[in-house]
């Protein structure tokens, strides 16, 4: 039996043409048509190798390049690729930039693998440029060293990479030399804050000494007004008492001119203690609500006799409203208004009232004094500010008094405004909140009202203080008045003094001696008498906590230095509530 390689060589003799005539004749089509598949492969490999983008060559290890296509002269700045068909030894002259070392590196690589992939090299021109280029070589197996490369020129690339690596080495650089630069600001900036700690810690020392400075001289303006006041009530209380009664014209000169100086005296005292309590933030906003009547009707009858001695008409309008404030600040502001139109207006009318503003009410109080000019408007609530007074003789105050409206005004949230026509007179005006909220009673220090008739004459009084200055003129005062007067510095001479006998009204200081409190012994002798005696306290302490205090007791309070005119007011109020209750 014959073996099958017996039938392959057999078919294959036949084939080409070694077998018989009739073998030959049967397998020609076929030959023929392997013939033209080799042809038509041949003619496609020949296309692509012609028409190729890359360079494509044949080469052998001994003999140098076989062939190259169109694209490999190109690249290399030839016209013919037989131009580069170069031996081993033209390819290091020629070629390759490396040369003869290049070459044996590539030889060592090819002996001992199947070929050289991705190599990248730089492949001279004819014009002895220069063209990166990456190289891919198969080694034949089987051909005697037969070499077939694949070349891309990669120029652009490299170029690319080069610049960018340019790119990157400057900017390095530039990193470099900013941050040589940031650490220098670094290193200043730490010396500046290095030095700027030192000198805040200096400023918190300064700022702490400035601050103990400003509480001492706080305590020590407490003090001291504290026992100036209470010389400067006794003395006025003095003076109110001369005023009233009938006498020449030169001794009433002098008592006008005594009044005059006590009176700005005490003006400045007050004004620095609320500046200072303003400035300290010592003042906190009770805010309420309550009738405008409750608010104005005290200050109209306060100042309805402080006009008249000015020779000035006085009004008071007061629409039926309720408002939402705190009513001892809002007074203040007020006052102030009104004390600084009876002190510059020489002559005319003063008038106080509020007209509705949407869903604020603006009080007001106008004038027909001097007026100011609109370039000053802005100045007159600056500190000891007083506007058109040419000399020392025409001052009346010091200038603190809008200057304290300014700052009650801000710390309330109200705004002031304020109009004026120079020879016309002027208008000030603060706008407080409208409400609807029921109302409280208002501080009974201000509950005063017109009175019909004189309730003082034939009154019995008791006059609390442990000063006897201020005992001695508070006496004579209300003995002037009519009243029966009685005095004691404490409890217990109190008791004694009254032999038994309930006062119609009690005048006491809040501070007495071994740190009594005037209310404490109101509320004894209420007990003490089984009656609720009325009482004012009067004192030159002016803390929130005190008005506190008071009010939470019921008992109205008058701060030193007493004005005469008020407190009559406000002892002739409670005189007549008491009867008719």
């Amino acid at each position: 039996m014959p073996k099958p390689s017996d039938q392959q060589r057999q078919v294959l003799t036949e084939l080409l043409g070694l077998g018989g005539h009739s073998v030959r004749k049967s397998h020609y089509p076929e030959l023929l048509a392997r013939l033209e598949e080799l042809e038509t492969e041949r003619n496609r490999y020949k296309w692509l190798f012609e028409h190729a983008v890359h360079g494509i060559f044949q080469a052998s290890l001994q003999e140098g390049l076989h062939s190259a296509n169109p694209a490999l002269a190109r690249m290399l700045g030839y016209d013919d690729p037989r131009e580069v068909l170069w031996s081993p030894a033209d390819l290091a002259s020629y070629l390759f930039v490396g040369g003869s070392e290049e070459l044996q590196h590539i030889r060592q690589v090819l002996e001992h693998a199947p070929g050289l992939f991705g190599y990248e090299t730089q492949l001279r021109r004819k014009d002895g440029s220069t063209v990166y280029v990456l190289m891919n070589l198969l080694l034949k197996p089987g051909e005697d060293g037969l070499i077939e490369g694949f070349v891309a020129d990669i120029t652009e690339r490299k170029l690319a990479q080069q610049r960018l690596q340019l790119l990157n080495d400057e900017l390095e650089q530039r990193v470099q030399a900013r941050t040589g630069e940031l650490q220098e600001v670094n290193r200043n900036l730490l010396q500046q804050i290095v030095e700027r700690k030192r000198i805040e810690q200096e400023l918190r020392e300064a700022r702490d000494a400035a601050q103990e400075a400003n509480h001492s001289k706080d305590k020590y303006l407490a003090t001291a007004s504290h026992d100036l006041l209470q010389p400067l009530n006794a003395a006025r209380l003095l003076i109110s008492t001369l005023r009233e009664r009938n006498l020449p014209a030169a001794e009433h000169n002098l008592v006008e001119r005594s009044h005059q100086a006590l009176e700005g005296a005490e003006d400045l005292l007050t004004d620095l203690l609320d500046i200072s309590k303003l400035d300290q933030a010592a003042i906190k906003p009770d805010v309420d609500v309550y009738r405008l009547q409750d608010l104005l009707a005290p200050l109209a009858s306060e100042f309805q006799s402080v006009a008249a001695a000015e020779g000035l008409q006085f009004k008071a309008r007061i629409p039926d409203y309720t408002i939402s404030t705190d009513f001892r600040l809002l007074t203040r502001i007020l006052r102030n208004f009104l004390t600084n139109a009876c002190r510059y207006t020489e002559q005319g009318r003063i008038l106080l009232g509020g007209r509705k503003r949407g869903e604020f009410l603006e009080l007001q109080v106008w004038d027909t004094g001097r007026g100011i000019s609109e370039d000053q408007l802005e100045n007159i609530f600056l500190e000891f500010n007083q506007l058109n007074v040419g000399r020392a003789a025409e001052r009346r105050g010091v200038g603190l008094g809008l200057a304290i409206v300014e700052r009650i005004a801000r710390m309330l949230g109200y705004p002031v405004a304020v109009r004026s026509q120079p020879g016309r007179g002027s208008v000030f005006s603060i706008r407080v909140p409208l409400t609807q909220r029921v109302i409280n009673e208002a501080p009974v220090t201000s509950s005063v009202r017109s009175l019909v008739g004189d309730p003082l004459p034939g009154r019995r009084l008791l006059v609390l203080d442990n000063e006897l200055s201020i005992l001695h003129s508070m006496a004579a005062l209300l003995e002037q008045w009519g009243c029966v007067v009685v005095t004691a510095v404490d409890q217990e001479d109190a008791v004694r003094v009254l032999e038994g006998q309930a006062p119609d009204l009690i005048l006491a200081d809040f501070h007495l001696d071994h740190d009594v409190l005037g209310c404490a012994v109101v509320a004894y002798l209420r007990q003490y008498f089984g009656s609720p005696l009325p009482a004012v306290m009067i004192t030159a302490d002016r803390s929130d906590q005190c008005r506190r205090e008071l009010q939470r007791m019921g008992m109205p309070l008058l701060n030193k230095p007493v004005k005469p005119g008020k407190l009559r007011a406000v002892v002739s109020q409670m005189l007549r509530e008491s009867s008719l209750g």
